[in-house]
Parts: C-alpha cells; sequence; structure tokens
C-alpha cells in the first residue's frame, strides 16, 4: 500500500481490533505502521465486516461491507503541481479529500473540477460539460488515451449529480469507489498534460535560447 503520510509504497501488516457490534454489523479498528524509517507513523482504518479469530492470536477480516482510513484524516494522493491554477486544484482536492467519506461527493467535485480546467486551458466555451467535451475531442488536440479517459469523469459525474437506476433491478446506481478514484487518476494526467510539461517545455527552450544567445546564434522560433 501507500502511505498517506510520506507517500511511500509499502507492504503493509495490519493489526485488527474488535470495536463494538450493532444494526449495522461489527466494527474493528484496522492499523498499521509505515515501514519508512523516514515516516514510521501509523496508519488507522474504520471497518465494518465480518471477522474472525485465528490460530496466531489474532484476528482475520472475511467479508468488508466499507472501509474507511480515519488517520490521517486527508489524501493518499500526491500533491497538486504547483502550475495548476488555485481554483482548479482547489477542486481537484476536496475531491480527494472527501473520496472516502462519499465517493458520490467526490465524483461531483471531480467533473466540476474537469469542467474548470477546460475553460481555463482547452479554449471551450462555458456550457454543458458534455459539449465542451466533444468540442475538445473533436479539435485532436488530445493523446489517444486520454481521449479515452475524460469522458469517464462527465459519465461518472452525473451518476452523482442525477438518480439512475438500474433497468436490471430497478435500484438507484450508486457510484462506486473505484469510479471515483478513476476520475482523479484522469485529472492527475489532465494537468501533466495542460500545466506541467508545457511549463517544462517553456523552461527548457528558454534555457537553450539563452545558450544560443551567448553564442551569438538566433534563437528558436
Amino acid at each position: 500500500m501507500k502511505c498517506p503520510h510520506c507517500l511511500v509504497e509499502f507492504h503493509a501488516e495490519f493489526r485488527i481490533n474488535p470495536l463494538k457490534d450493532d444494526n449495522d454489523g461489527s466494527w474493528y479498528i484496522q492499523s498499521c505502521t509505515c515501514a519508512n524509517p523516514k515516516c514510521l507513523k501509523g496508519v488507522l482504518y474504520l471497518v465494518n465486516g465480518d471477522c474472525r479469530y485465528n490460530n496466531h492470536g489474532g484476528y482475520t477480516l472475511g467479508k468488508i461491507i466499507s472501509n474507511r482510513l480515519i488517520y490521517p484524516k486527508g489524501s493518499n494522493r500526491p500533491p497538486v503541481p504547483t502550475q495548476v491554477t488555485k481554483e482548479v486544484a482547489d477542486d481537484y482536492t476536496e475531491a480527494c479529500l472527501v473520496l472516502t467519506d462519499s465517493p458520490k461527493a467526490s465524483a461531483a467535485l471531480s467533473r466540476r473540477c474537469l469542467q474548470n480546467l477546460l475553460l481555463d486551458k482547452a479554449g471551450v466555451k462555458k456550457g454543458d460539460l458534455a459539449v465542451q467535451i466533444q468540442t475538445l475531442l473533436d479539435s485532436g488536440k488530445l493523446p489517444s488515451h486520454l481521449e479515452e479517459d475524460i469522458d469517464a469523469v462527465r459519465n461518472i459525474g452525473n451518476f452523482a449529480a442525477h438518480p439512475n437506476k438500474s433497468k436490471s433491478t430497478g435500484e438507484i446506481l450508486e457510484v462506486e469507489p473505484h469510479e471515483a478514484e478513476w476520475n482523479l487518476d484522469v485529472l492527475e494526467s489532465l494537468f501533466d498534460f495542460y500545466y506541467v510539461q508545457p511549463e517544462k517545455a517553456r523552461a527548457r527552450k528558454a534555457a537553450l535560447n539563452a545558450k544560443l544567445n551567448d553564442s551569438g546564434k538566433p534563437p528558436m522560433k
């Protein structure tokens, strides 16, 4: 797993402590300590599910109904690149923070984040997000892997914003945690494409032009 404190990957050895039973089932604290010697901080999850006593003097989780990170209270995702504008960064950060508490809220914030990003960087007009995305796709300015992913943010965001029922069961279709996480992955890729890489390219060009100028040669066009 990735430590939510230091973001370093490590093999987690979890300890499980029963709390209580109620009408929602059995509750446990699942804990581990980051193995990174520069961190060594604790990580705590509140788990609702089945648990059984094992032969090693501890507990083993069975079916998990919910598993929520309670310490540290935050996100285990990388920080937003400094090049990203504050309005876009704020929406993304909030989408990350509420992910474990409400995938639906996270997906809705991701959808808003995408819309603000497209207005800021993709040259689309204000209006419906579906139209904005189609305009961008028609422009051919996105790499193919981003074209395949970007519409997922809109569709998952629609599940978050509007009640959609399953045709087979009639039940409301909720946003799944992995879907909300996918939104954040797509946004990270868009941050790199629209903000980080252009800034790196500008810095490289400026450095080369300075060298060309120093040697008496004309700058790059």
